[in-house]
């Protein structure tokens, strides 16, 4: 199975999540969320630096909710420009 290359688009979109995850992770300990999250720490790190730039919905899903960010959240961060609300409905 080939793979399709990656995108410009979605290689920034992996980047400004690596940076929302990260920030929002601040002080907490990369291993204590990757295992509350149910992800191994690689993976995070992988994340978090923009190496895997399209994870699974269910592991953005599993971190949002470590990290208390509500999906609404990485959705606006990760659109550009944001969708205003109104009409995201």
């Amino acid at each position: 199975m080939v793979r399709v290359p990656l995108t410009a688009d979605e290689i920034e979109r992996g980047r400004r999540l690596g940076d929302l995850l990260r920030t929002a992770r601040g002080a907490v300990s990369m291993v204590e969320v990757a295992t509350s999250a149910g992800i191994s720490v690689e993976t995070l790190r992988k994340i978090e630096t923009g190496r895997i730039a399209t994870p699974a919905f269910f592991t953005v899903s599993a971190l949002a909710r470590v990290l208390g960010l509500s999906l609404d959240r990485v959705a606006d961060a990760l659109t550009e420009p944001p969708i205003p609300r109104d009409v995201a409905s």
